[in-house]
C-alpha cells in the first residue's frame, strides 16, 4: 500500500472518529434532557398530590428533611438548615 493511500485512510479514520464523537455527545445531551424532563414531571406530580393531601405533604417534608443537605435546597421547601453532625462524646 502506498504511503499516500495510507495517509488518506488515516484522514478518513480521523473524520469518522470525529463524527462518532459528535454523535455520542448529541445522544448524551439528548438523554440528559430526557432525564431532566422526567424529574420535572415527577416533581410536578408529587407537588400536586402534596398540595391536595395534607398527610402526603407531611410525609414528603419528612422525606425531604432527611434527603436535602444544601441550605438553598432546603429553603425551597421551608426546611431549616441541616443539622451538623456533632462529634461523638469520648468513651470513658
Amino acid at each position: 500500500m502506498s504511503s499516500d493511500k495510507l495517509a488518506r485512510l488515516r484522514e478518513k479514520r480521523k473524520v469518522i472518529a470525529e463524527q462518532i464523537r459528535r454523535e455520542e455527545n448529541r445522544l448524551s445531551r439528548q438523554e440528559r434532557k430526557k432525564d431532566t424532563r422526567r424529574k420535572i414531571l415527577v416533581g410536578a406530580a408529587i407537588l400536586h398530590k402534596a398540595e391536595n393531601e395534607p398527610e402526603y405533604k407531611k410525609w414528603l417534608i419528612h422525606l425531604l428533611d432527611g434527603f436535602l443537605e444544601r441550605e438553598d435546597d432546603r429553603a425551597l421547601f421551608g426546611l431549616p438548615p441541616a443539622k451538623l453532625e456533632t462529634e461523638k462524646p469520648a468513651e470513658s
